[in-house]
């Protein structure tokens, strides 16, 4: 049976092994993780976490709080001990350093985030990759070093340069989970719609394709409609429940039913 990494386990494999983490959405994805061997998967508090715990049970798991949705450190740390309780074994943490270093002083492995940040995408000129000047890759490494300092023990970098991505995996004690940052980077993460192709929308270049799920999900939508419909067909026309799916009653106990006082 697979084993559950630990904490203390995946900072060993910094420098020695490379990790692979997939954003899973649902249970589904989840045990498909786990089944394939992945040894780290995340989600959102915003998907159902208790059915993906359940999943990938022996997956680190690290469940991700809503950028912007704690604004104290009370709250968060209500919501992150909340989340711990229900399996996570680690918190990612959006915000900035203070709310970081709250969960990771409350002994809660906690995990940041540098380099592109979608939700501060402004700062950088939108959506676009961050790091590609020496001011900018300097700020990159500084913000590292400060999540490190606040208690952090892992870190998401975002589609920074290869030798950014590297130098800093090298050169910081906490582990480095890269997205589109390079092969220098302790782990290497993707979304599973992505992995799996039902993407719609933008793939980014970063992104790998390794199979087309689109197709299926259309027909099983085409399918399911199909079936919708069907049933409400036979509810109109009264083939629905028929007599194979009737629960009866003997007419006598139906006698005395009717004839019994109310």
């Amino acid at each position: 049976m697979k084993k559950k990494l630990t904490v203390k386990e995946i900072l060993a494999c910094k420098g020695n092994k490379k990790l692979a983490e997939v954003y899973a959405h649902n249970a589904r994805e989840a045990e498909a993780c786990e089944l394939a061997g992945i040894q780290m998967i995340i989600s959102s508090e915003n998907n159902d976490t208790k059915s993906i715990r359940h999943a990938a049970q022996n997956t680190f798991l690290t469940i991700g709080l809503s950028y912007g949705r704690y604004l104290s450190e009370y709250d968060i740390l209500k919501r992150a001990f909340a989340l711990y309780e229900l399996g996570a074994d680690a918190i990612y943490c959006p915000q900035s350093n203070k709310f970081v270093k709250a969960i990771a002083d409350e002994g809660i492995p906690v995990v940041g985030h540098t380099g592109f940040i979608p939700y501060k995408s402004t700062f950088f000129g939108g959506f676009k990759a961050a790091g590609k000047t020496s001011s900018e890759a300097r700020e990159i490494y500084n913000q590292t070093l400060k999540l490190q300092e606040a208690g952090a023990f892992a870190a998401e970098i975002e589609i920074v340069p290869v030798k950014i991505g590297e130098f800093i995996s090298q050169n910081v004690d906490i582990f480095m989970i890269g997205m589109g940052s390079g092969q220098g980077c302790d782990a290497q993460y993707l979304f599973s719609e992505d992995i799996l192709g039902y993407n719609d929308g933008h793939i980014p270049r970063h992104a790998k394709v390794y199979t087309s799920l689109s197709e299926d999900y259309e027909n099983i939508r085409i399918k399911s409609v199909k079936a919708y419909k069907k049933f409400k067909d036979e509810v109109d026309n009264k083939l629905y429940p028929d007599i194979s799916h009737d629960i009866k009653i003997s007419e006598k106990e139906f006698k005395k039913f009717k004839n019994s006082d109310s």
